[in-house]
């Protein structure tokens, strides 16, 4: 087709021409029906937000897809990691970078659809937070504490693990320990927000518990194939935990995102979770104090659960990692040859500057992996935070059955003590594939293998 026909079609003159060319090219070389190709283009012109995550069609899709808000001449620049991708996800990370206030966007190998930003979506603005792209778990981290004691020690110490996950662990919404636990945390200032003020108490109740959903405690086996971070090669036992700040980083969420979509309420519906506050605004502060705070918070739960679990394996710690993957940061990265400061949103995302250490989950029964951070600008020195679902909690539930699970568990040398049936491992991606993806974002220095696994129970409803 020459390039008169292509506009006919209802194809803008200049770069979407061009594009549509190169699509003919590639998609006849692949073995397309040239027949098929007005057809192919039209569904393309009529709807490009579907084919927004199609590798063969993406770069024609996405020069003709404009957002329902757009205030500014053309998207912010963004990439983005992996094939296959979800075009719901890669629309809603277009959306994002439709904004007045984005300066870059990048989108990771396990994004997948949430509200507002995608999980797996990154987005640096300027002088505003959003607090839906941070996310309503705010501060959902990563913890892992590797022991001076050798994995083969754990099929013989099974009873003795599992109990002692049961006993200093607490799971799902509204869990708390009948004796308060202690960390410094609750001598900062809570005052902060009438938020953190009024679900004080709360906090504290809840202080060293784990949420639902894909949160977790786990001990595993850690491999380490070449002497890294001071260990040498071999397979250790290790505990991994994911949780985030509770109820009460919820109830931050929902309080501030309520006030930026009043104030932002000429968003379009389906952008309205991309409402952001300003830091001149008073509610802008008082919510980027907030968060902070749910980071040290989140950061107390973790360090509560690993420091009573490790006194009752009595063992030598070798090594502790641990990182956020739902907050924003104050950053400085270099946007179109301009170096700025920006607040940069990991909503699912990992930081992964030069030689900055994060650890990437998979599923229950598949290897999650200790990284090194490339600090690659093109992803704001950004990567994965796990291996991203393929399935709905819902469709879960409609599709995996127990007795396919407890095979595959079984299969894989994992013992699980609780968990809904939404967190099967077939509702995730290949965790293989999705670091192959990243290679030029992280290097793997070790593997986590899960072997005792306990989540919320069944019927708890997702806080992740």
């Amino acid at each position: 087709m020459n390039a008169n026909q292509l506009i006919e079609l209802g194809l803008p003159r200049g770069e979407p021409v061009r594009l549509a060319q190169a699509f003919i090219h590639d998609f006849i070389a692949g073995g397309g029906d040239s027949a098929q190709l007005a057809e192919e283009l039209s569904a393309i012109i009529a709807e490009p937000q579907k084919f927004l995550g199609d590798p063969l069609r993406e770069a024609l899709a996405r020069v003709l897809y404009a957002p329902a808000y757009k205030q500014r001449d053309a998207l912010a620049p963004w990439q983005q990691w992996g094939s296959g991708l979800d075009p719901n996800a890669v629309a809603q990370l277009a959306n994002a970078c439709a904004l007045p206030v984005a300066v870059a966007g990048a989108l990771m190998p396990d994004a997948h659809p949430g509200y507002g930003l995608p999980i797996g979506g990154v987005l640096a603005t300027e002088n505003c937070v959003i607090p839906y792209a941070v996310g309503v778990d705010i501060a959902c981290r990563m913890m892992l504490t590797i022991f001076d004691r050798k994995a083969n020690t754990i099929p013989g110490m099974k009873g003795r693990l599992a109990n002692i996950i049961e006993d200093e662990t607490r799971f799902g919404m509204g869990a708390e320990f009948k004796n308060k636990r202690h960390h410094d945390v609750m001598d900062q200032n809570w005052n902060v927000s009438p938020i953190t003020r009024r679900y004080k108490d709360k906090a504290w109740a809840q202080l060293g518990t784990s949420g639902s959903g894909n949160h977790f405690v786990e001990f595993g086996a850690f491999t380490v194939t070449e002497e890294t971070e001071g260990m040498r090669p071999g397979e250790y036992l290790a505990l991994l935990s994911h949780s985030g700040s509770r109820g009460t980083g919820a109830q931050v969420c929902q309080h501030y995102s309520r006030i930026a979509m009043d104030r932002r309420y000429d968003l379009p519906n389906e952008m309205k979770h991309l409402a952001w506050l300003e830091f001149t605004e008073e509610a802008g502060a008082e919510y980027w104090a907030a968060m902070n705070l749910m980071g040290d918070y989140a950061a107390a739960n973790h360090a509560l659960i690993h420091k009573h679990i490790a006194k009752q394996v009595g063992a030598s710690v070798l090594l502790r990692v641990e990182n956020h993957h739902n907050f924003a940061w104050k950053e400085r990265h270099v946007v179109d040859g301009i170096e700025r400061d920006m607040i940069v949103h990991r909503k699912g995302a990992t930081p992964a500057g030069e030689g900055v250490l994060g650890i990437i989950p998979g599923s229950m029964a598949t290897p999650g992996f200790l990284v090194r951070g490339k600090g690659n600008a093109a992803s704001l020195n950004s990567a994965s935070h796990g291996a991203g679902r393929v399935m709905s909690r819902k469709q879960a539930a409609q599709n995996i059955t127990w007795s396919s699970v407890k095979k595959q568990l079984a299969e894989s040398g994992v013992q699980l003590l609780s968990a809904g049936i939404d967190e099967a491992p077939a509702v995730y991606k290949d965790i293989h594939s999705v670091i192959a993806a990243q290679t030029d974002l992280v290097e793997v220095l070790g593997r986590f293998d899960p072997k005792l696994v306990k989540m919320a129970p069944a019927g708890e409803k997702a806080e992740d």
